[in-house]
């Protein structure tokens, strides 16, 4: 389960990760719960500030990935890490003076969300520099289990912290400002020599629309590519409807919101500790058979008639929302060429967060004009259309047999080769014999 932590690289990354996640995170339940306080309780301005947060991504993704591929990602870490640290301590400032405003969060979350979207896609890439292929899988679904973990840490003590400032919220900002620096030694500690650096690309013309030729040319790839948009948009809206479900649907105050996003923590946490057992790349009718659950799931969270219940439904949210994440993400990355990874998983991102600016802003509509229950639901149904429309995909011209068991209670999704198919070591013998190099194959 933790084999890549025997990589000394990695293990430095990780510990530093779990720190830093924990500040990230205490800024997140800050930062809605600020939004909240300056607007009156508006479900659209918390799913605009989320819009503004995760919108650069659609811009400068690409662009955070093409860097990654042709200079040091190391380096480039190192800038990105030290700016959002800055970004967290104007955010801080601004509320301990007293002069803090709504436009000013605003602002600081579109700026905040333009140097993460240069960040995600190298430190994704990073992490395969640090393990290799071999340990690949494995140290991804770590990450989410790291990632995961300091989510169930941060949203609790934030929400306490918040509590015991009588609604302070700046004290959260240092804390996430000043995490940064873990992240920032644990790169500069690193021995240059471990890390598994793939051949620099050159400076040329036309390397954006090369990802995009690459990713287009291979079909699980896209598969891959519509669900996270589908479920990114739809899905990933947790930090608005969580918030307008503790403070508006319960009448709660911000340290019960903290502890409901650390119940569905403790099911993310759960789900990518499952993950780390997986050392292949997942199958194609994997991703989509965890879609439709995490949808469903999702419906019946938004059904819960009390605190207690909505909690406790968090749990297995959480948990098969993580299992989705993390099985597209190894998909992805072991699906990609080194020296195309960076900009193949800015494309991924893309997808999974870019489509926020459209699905928080909607989500939080719903939820303030219909109820905070509908935002759950509406998004749930979506997700669940969209796991079967990717279904029916994957399903054409195949056969398809449903097994569903009953001990251990279970539900597997078989699907054949189409008709007239060869099998893939046919066709790999083929492709060979031909002189070409074979893609990333569908599983």
């Amino acid at each position: 389960m933790f084999r890549s932590l025997r990589v000394r690289n990695f293990r430095l990354y990780a510990s530093a990760n779990l720190v830093s996640n924990t500040g990230t995170w205490m800024q997140r339940i800050g930062q809605d719960w600020l939004v909240l306080q300056l607007s009156g309780d508006s479900g659209v301005a918390l799913g605009l500030i989320t819009a503004l947060q995760f919108g650069p991504t659609l811009v400068l993704s690409m662009y955070g990935g093409m860097l990654g591929d042709r200079y040091d990602k190391r380096r480039v870490l190192l800038v990105t890490q030290g700016l959002m640290g800055v970004l967290a301590l104007a955010l801080g400032l601004l509320v301990a003076t007293d002069v803090i405003a709504l436009w000013h969060v605003f602002v600081l979350a579109a700026l905040l969300g333009a140097v993460s979207a240069i960040d995600a896609p190298v430190r994704q890439a990073f992490v395969s520099e640090m393990v290799g292929a071999d340990l690949l899988a494995n140290a991804v679904s770590l990450n989410s289990t790291i990632f995961n973990g300091a989510r169930l840490v941060g949203p609790a003590v934030a929400g306490l912290l918040i509590g015991a400032s009588s609604g302070d919220t700046a004290p959260a900002f240092f804390v996430n400002a000043f995490s940064f620096a873990f992240t920032m030694g644990a790169l500069l500690l690193m021995r240059g020599d471990e890390l598994r650096r793939s051949a620099p690309v050159a400076r040329a013309k036309g390397q954006l629309r090369e990802g995009l030729r690459y990713t287009a040319a291979h079909r699980d790839l896209v598969l891959a590519m519509v669900l996270a948009l589908m479920i990114g948009t739809f899905g990933f809206n947790y930090q608005v409807t969580i918030a307008l479900m503790a403070r508006e649907q319960f009448g709660l105050g911000a340290q019960d919101f903290g502890l409901l996003s650390t119940a569905f923590a403790v099911g993310s946490l759960t789900g990518a500790l499952l993950s780390t057992r997986r050392s292949a790349r997942p199958r194609q009718r994997f991703l989509v058979v965890s879609a439709i659950v995490f949808g469903l799931l999702t419906v019946v969270s938004g059904f819960m008639p009390t605190y207690a219940t909505f909690a406790a439904m968090l749990v297995p949210t959480g948990a098969s929302a993580l299992i989705f994440s993390v099985a597209t993400n190894s998909f992805v990355q072991l699906g990609a060429d080194p020296q195309m990874r960076g900009r193949v998983m800015a494309l991924y991102f893309m997808c999974f967060m870019g489509g926020t600016p459209v699905g928080a802003p909607l989500i939080g509509w719903v939820s303030e004009h219909l109820g905070a229950p509908w935002g759950l639901v509406f998004g749930g149904v979506v997700v669940v259309l969209a796991g079967a429309g990717a279904g029916l995909w994957l399903a054409r011209g195949r056969r398809v047999r449903l097994e569903a068991h009953v001990a251990p209670p279970s539900l597997t999704l078989h699907v054949g080769r189409p008709v007239g198919v060869p099998s893939p070591t046919l066709r790999a013998a083929g492709e060979a014999a031909a002189g070409t190099t074979s893609g990333a194959q569908a599983g």
